[in-house]
């Protein structure tokens, strides 16, 4: 599920007021695979985020692919919006995509001071992850 950020902005487009928003959030998260037990360790844990949060990664063909699951609702939906834009893409695809639909759809200011601290702690490890295969 790839999508562009201004494909993120058109779907959020269509919905009235932020309640419908956050559904649409949440049921995006819906759609997350679960990760295996295996992967959920310490070491694939997001730091900075009040809900667990574990993300896991690898390169194929050059694109690194992003796997994660939350244990909160709202977070795996987050989730799922971030590594619809930067999942299977090129280390300076990845650098140089700045996540600009954040404020375009007003995320920025329809979020918990905790969750934007856990959507910032995402973006960031993703930025580390893609910078670590350059």
């Amino acid at each position: 599920m790839i999508k562009s950020q201004q494909e993120i902005i058109e779907d959020f487009e269509v919905f009235d007021d932020w309640m419908e928003k956050y559904q649409y959030i949440i049921d995006l998260g819906k759609d997350l695979d679960k990760l295996d037990n295996a992967d959920k360790i310490d070491d694939n844990k997001l730091q900075g985020c009040q809900s667990q949060v574990w993300i896991i990664h690898q390169l194929v063909n050059d694109k690194i692919i992003f796997r994660a699951e939350s244990d909160a609702a709202i977070v795996a939906g987050l989730v799922a919006l971030v590594l619809s834009i930067y999942s299977d893409k090129s280390s300076k695809e990845i650098i140089a995509t700045k996540p600009t639909f954040i404020a375009e759809i007003g995320l920025d200011k329809h979020l918990s001071g905790t969750r934007s601290n856990g959507l910032s702690s995402l973006l960031n490890k993703i930025q580390e992850i893609a910078k670590s295969y350059i």
